[in-house]
């Protein structure tokens, strides 16, 4: 018997329907939008344009469903904007609690004469919004932080500091990454000028799309770091001034869209109030059992309180590597385990260089599948 732990890389199982959506596009008429003049074409492009406006629904984006744009991941969707909008001398303010989706595109634009900032988090992950606020400077063009810690599960005080940037003439762009499909995120209420997603982790969709909602004055600044066929305004070489074409040339990854349109159905139906409180329940469970653990460190907050459903255990005495493998050779827990492409992250909670054993709950697991791993851990941390 296997137990899933790392739903924080990547949601498993998927929400019902997905796996057949998909396949059944592929089996039944994976045909062309933009492209094909027939029935068929025409039936996947509507599917396509509802999935638009779920996205825009689900995240509190009031402007026209054109503005949300898909992209292959978050990680593309970063670099779109961040690498595609900043120029020589521009400032950005970020958090030491960032993956590197965010962190590389902003070292690599350092090269270019970029310059950024960023907010130091303490030990339990927790960012002081006034520390984000301290480091806006006259030639500061954005706010670009995380919705929640992919190590330690930490929320990061969005509303507070999409006030800041609203009140302070910055842009506010956010990686939805592991929030989404769990909290609600409006981008009217939050300030959010542009929020990136990704389909494979809460949204329950499959791996290979994600994507972007764009405010259209923004969407205007960004320079496309691609270009190629859309399908639209064939009788020119320029690249389309309007959305959602200027920023998708070449093919969609429609199986994709198709599956996350399934999946964005059933997160619609079941509530993700309802979701978010059975990975909680599953959290707190856990949390209560590694408590009483020998030699082992919860990283982040102690409760589930501004937390996600992700918990990171460092292991002390322990190699947390050897943790993670026998978890899994033996027990069939798993998990992850390393430095979750976060380094800067690690280094605000002290587990740098060794990293954490990181276990991430999801809408499939169960209490059962909880206590079996906490009876692991108990015989693991006793040898």
């Amino acid at each position: 018997m296997s137990i899933y732990f790392d739903n924080g890389s990547t949601s498993f199982p998927k929400a019902p329907g997905v796996a057949e959506a998909v396949g059944g596009l592929i089996a039944s008429g994976a045909f062309n939008i933009n492209r094909g003049g027939y029935a068929g074409a025409y039936e996947v492009a509507g599917a396509v344009f509802e999935t638009r406006e779920l996205l825009c629904r689900m995240f509190g984006f009031l402007g026209e469903c054109k503005n949300a744009v898909f992209t292959p991941s978050v990680t593309y969707a970063l670099n779109m904007i961040l690498k595609g909008w900043l120029r020589p001398g521009d400032h950005v303010v970020t958090t030491s609690m960032e993956h590197n989706a965010v962190m590389r595109p902003l070292v690599q634009l350092a090269g270019t004469g970029v310059h950024f900032d960023a907010a130091q988090a303490d030990e339990r992950g927790v960012l002081d919004p006034e520390k984000i606020e301290a480091l806006i400077r006259p030639e500061t063009r954005a706010v670009v932080m995380t919705a929640a810690s992919n190590v330690c599960g930490t929320l990061m005080p969005l509303r507070e500091v999409g006030e800041i940037c609203a009140r302070r003439g910055v842009r506010f762009i956010v990686d939805s990454a592991q929030a989404a499909g769990l909290f609600p995120l409006s981008m009217t209420e939050l300030h959010i000028d542009a929020l990136t997603f990704t389909g494979h982790k809460s949204l329950l969709g499959p791996q290979g799309i994600g994507g972007m909602i764009l405010r259209t004055d923004l969407a205007e600044e960004i320079e496309p770091l691609v270009s190629g066929g859309t399908g639209s305004m064939s009788d020119s070489e320029e690249v389309p001034p309007f959305l959602p074409d200027r920023f998708e040339p070449g093919t969609l990854n429609l199986p994709g869209i198709i599956g996350l349109h399934t999946a964005l159905l059933f997160l619609q139906e079941t509530g993700i109030d309802t979701l978010r409180g059975h990975d909680l329940r599953l959290t707190a469970r856990f949390l209560d059992g590694v408590r009483e653990l020998p030699h082992t460190r919860v990283v982040g907050l102690p409760g589930v309180e501004g937390r996600a459903p992700i918990v990171s255990l460092d292991f002390g005495t322990l190699d947390n590597a050897e943790v993670a493998y026998t978890l899994d050779s033996r027990y069939g827990v798993m998990t992850r385990c390393g430095l979750h492409c976060a380094p800067r992250a690690h280094k605000s909670l002290g587990t740098f260089p060794q990293g954490t054993v990181r276990f991430a709950f999801g809408y499939g697991n169960t209490e059962s599948e909880v206590d079996q791993c906490l009876d692991a851990l108990k015989e693991i941390t006793r040898q």
